[in-house]
């Protein structure tokens, strides 16, 4: 497994990291255990980086997954969780205030069986008032970073303009990472346009979803996806000239996606100890250049679209 710098923090994070949003029985009802073994499995193959949310599940993602974390030595992990985005009974709510991103803190450690988060993130910013994340939700986490509660603080979000926005606006060094989803992938590589912005600031950049959320698996996107229908079906058309090539598009999508030096880390996300297997050998090997050039070729028109978060 590579390891790499995320940004200025001194924190050096496996090239492909763990993502618990399917702890959550997110995409897919679970069994704890599975979910469990899973992790094991992760930070057996060498993964080191977990992020969570107490969003994911409505809490259950933090807790299966502090049932994990209190089997594993803390030393092997580093560990990222979330701020802002929350719910409950099936009705998402958010909540950017510094008092209740102060309470969140100590709630989810306490699900999670820590006493330190390595980084806390302000999750999904677009929903926000970004002023608000600049004046208020950051300076609170800022606080807990000087006390000691947290080590680093980050944002999230899936446009990556809001991410320049709130960098922008606050002064340097309060962001130390962005966290950026379905934009460095087969499908879309609108990252690499921020990347100077972001190196050139001291900040790591973490990517997310290689398969862009299920759109670039064998099995196809969920019906929830908000992606316009002409990018669907083009990643359909791609999983179908992968799959009879022998290569399933899942394997290209990881493989193509950890290949960027100044990315820190992949998050991909699954609930089975045999998927983490297989994405950490697919995360070893280099990607078909071949087999790249006709997907981004089927891709055509399709490629870069993009859409609003959900």
């Amino acid at each position: 497994m590579e390891y790499r710098e995320l940004g200025r923090t001194g924190l050096r994070l496996s090239a492909l990291g763990f993502g618990a949003s399917s702890l959550g029985g997110v995409f897919h009802p679970l069994r704890e255990e599975d979910g469990i073994q899973a992790v094991f499995a992760a930070i057996e193959g060498g993964i080191n980086f977990i992020d969570v949310s107490p969003y994911y599940g409505y809490y259950k993602a933090e807790q299966v997954l502090g049932k994990a974390l209190r089997q594993i030595p803390r030393e092997k992990y580093i560990l990222s969780t979330k701020v802002g985005r929350y719910g409950q009974d099936g009705v998402n709510s958010w909540d950017y205030s510094a008092k209740r991103a102060r309470e969140s803190v100590f709630e989810s450690m306490e699900r999670l069986g820590v006493d330190h988060i390595d980084l806390i993130n302000v999750h999904d910013i677009e929903f926000a008032d970004l002023d608000q994340v600049c004046a208020e939700t950051l300076p609170a986490l800022v606080a807990l970073r000087e006390e000691g509660v947290v080590g680093h603080v980050g944002i999230t979000d899936l446009q990556l303009e809001n991410l320049q926005y709130v960098v922008e606006h606050t002064p340097a060094g309060t962001v130390e990472s962005v966290l950026n989803f379905c934009h460095y992938c087969l499908c879309d590589d609108k990252l690499l346009d921020f990347l100077d912005f972001f190196e050139q600031r001291g900040i790591g950049v973490i990517n997310a979803s290689p398969l862009s959320m299920g759109l670039l698996s064998g099995r196809g996107a969920p019906a929830w996806h908000p992606a316009p229908e002409t990018l669907k079906e083009a990643c359909r058309r791609a999983a179908a000239h992968c799959a009879a090539a022998g290569y399933p598009i899942e394997r290209l999508a990881v493989e193509y996606a950890v290949q960027e030096p100044r990315i820190a880390s992949t998050l991909f996300s699954t609930t089975r100890a045999e998927n983490v297997r297989a994405n950490l050998g697919y995360a070893a090997s280099r990607p078909d250049p071949e087999l790249l050039a006709q997907v981004r070729e089927i891709l055509g028109d399709a490629f870069r679209q993009s859409w609003k978060n959900t």
